[in-house]
């Protein structure tokens, strides 16, 4: 058994889902498939806003035609003269539009209302997905996510109770494909479900995870994410025009980079295959006979070059009490109580004796509250409009192109590691 994920890009259009197609149905020729899908393009984004509270009503009508409008388009241009199609997208809006107005705006239970509804983008999808493989002769069988991989009710993180997940993925997949050589399961990424029946998600670009929480339960050969671009690069393309394809990565650099903020891979992906030794394997669908990259058992990187991981959105927080004593136990307990409360994750923090600095997403909603409530207790002062830049394997001529006369706000150096929180610009090189 091997397992694949397709990311929204690959399946934004119909002439993607065709391609994605294609692929899945070469590589059946060599054993059944599990296959994990995401949203279709960027569907998760629109979902976000359609959250109640988001948008103001008056406004909603028009993501709700868009929302339909898009995933139609691609069915009728999939699947001509087949109405059954379209009618299961428009019964899955008419149902998300339902959950809608049974829940409640409020700050409180935004998390729980988040997964509520941007989860219906990973089944449009695959719904779309499903029927367009069984269309071209793959037998592929559509499963529930929800009803697959078991968390606890950390809503918008989800964290994975791995027994239930065991039992129930065994389960699933055995009982669909027996011993059927040429066969697959087509689930969703990012979604899953709480012991007692609500929706959860894993966290943004959670599908990755998906993939290898699969992966670990089916003790599969190998997971394989296909994206837009040719393998695991040095850098991120839209900020260092000169990039490298590392061909190998060990398992522990990939989760330092994962940590770091690399957008290849999820943070939490790596793990669970390294504990069964799952290789990994990264590898394009615009050129799909491209070797790609591979995470593994390994020593080292090949080729040797600096990695670079960049974070843009970023705002830097510097705490302090209001009786200017000093940045205690106690008080880091406070900041850290409220940062996890909030779902916030700290990417790169620094203390002195009298403040305490950190780094985060500037997610509007969740950043504002966390200011809210810090200036009950202390003193605080923002920068926004950052990047946080994270240089692997660095040299000092390394640090000066990127840092590019930019003042440096706040900076951490290990041996192997240097990051940098500076004004954002159009070009971290």
């Amino acid at each position: 058994m091997r397992v694949f994920k397709f990311g929204g890009a690959s399946v934004n259009s119909a002439e993607a889902v065709s391609n994605m197609a294609s692929i899945v149905a070469r590589h059946l020729e060599s054993g059944p498939l599990a296959v994990v899908v995401s949203a279709m393009g960027k569907t998760t984004n629109l979902l976000e806003r359609l959250v109640p509270g988001v948008t103001p009503p008056d406004e909603q009508a028009a993501l709700w035609a868009q929302l339909t409008d898009y995933h139609c388009d691609i069915v009728r241009r999939l699947l001509p003269g087949d109405p059954s199609a379209e009618a299961d997208v428009r019964r899955l809006v008419t149902e998300l539009r339902s959950v809608c107005n049974g829940l409640v705006p409020s700050d409180l239970q935004y998390n729980f209302n988040y997964d509520q509804v941007v989860s219906y983008g990973e089944l449009i999808s695959t719904t779309i997905v499903a029927r367009y493989l069984q269309s071209r002769g793959v037998d592929a069988h559509w499963l529930d996510a929800r009803q697959l991989i078991v968390t606890d009710n950390h809503f918008r993180e989800g964290r994975v109770c791995w027994e239930p997940t065991r039992s129930r993925v065994r389960q699933a997949v055995g009982d669909v494909l027996g011993s059927a050589r040429r066969s697959l399961v087509l689930t969703q990424g990012f979604i899953a479900g709480s012991g007692d029946g609500h929706t959860t998600t894993l966290g943004r670009e959670g599908s990755d995870y998906s993939a290898a929480v699969l992966a670990y339960c089916l003790d599969a050969e190998s997971v394989t994410i296909w994206k837009d671009v040719p393998g695991f690069l040095n850098a991120d393309p839209k900020y260092f025009p000169d990039t490298v394809r590392i061909e190998q990565i060990p398992y522990n650099e990939a989760i330092e980079l994962a940590y770091y903020g690399a957008s290849v891979i999820h943070p939490k992906t790596v793990k669970p295959l390294q504990n069964k030794a799952i290789p990994l394997y990264i590898r394009s669908f615009v050129t799909p006979d491209s070797v790609g990259s591979v995470i593994g058992n390994f020593r080292s990187i090949r080729p040797e070059s600096p990695l670079y991981i960049v974070k843009s959105n970023q705002i830097l927080l510097s705490i302090a009490p209001h009786d200017f004593s000093f940045i205690a136990e106690d008080n880091l307990q406070t900041i850290f109580t409220m940062l996890s409360e909030l779902g916030i994750r700290v990417n790169l923090m620094q203390n002195s004796a009298l403040s305490f600095s950190l780094c985060v997403d500037n997610h509007p909603h969740r950043v504002g509250l966390l200011i809210e409530r810090l200036r009950h207790s202390f003193h605080v002062r923002f920068n926004e409009g950052l990047q946080l830049v994270t240089i692997r394997y660095y040299t000092q001529q390394v640090i000066d192109r990127i840092v590019g006369g930019r003042p440096v706000l706040l900076e951490q150096r290990s041996r192997t590691t240097e990051q940098l929180v500076v004004p954002d610009g159009e070009n971290a090189g």
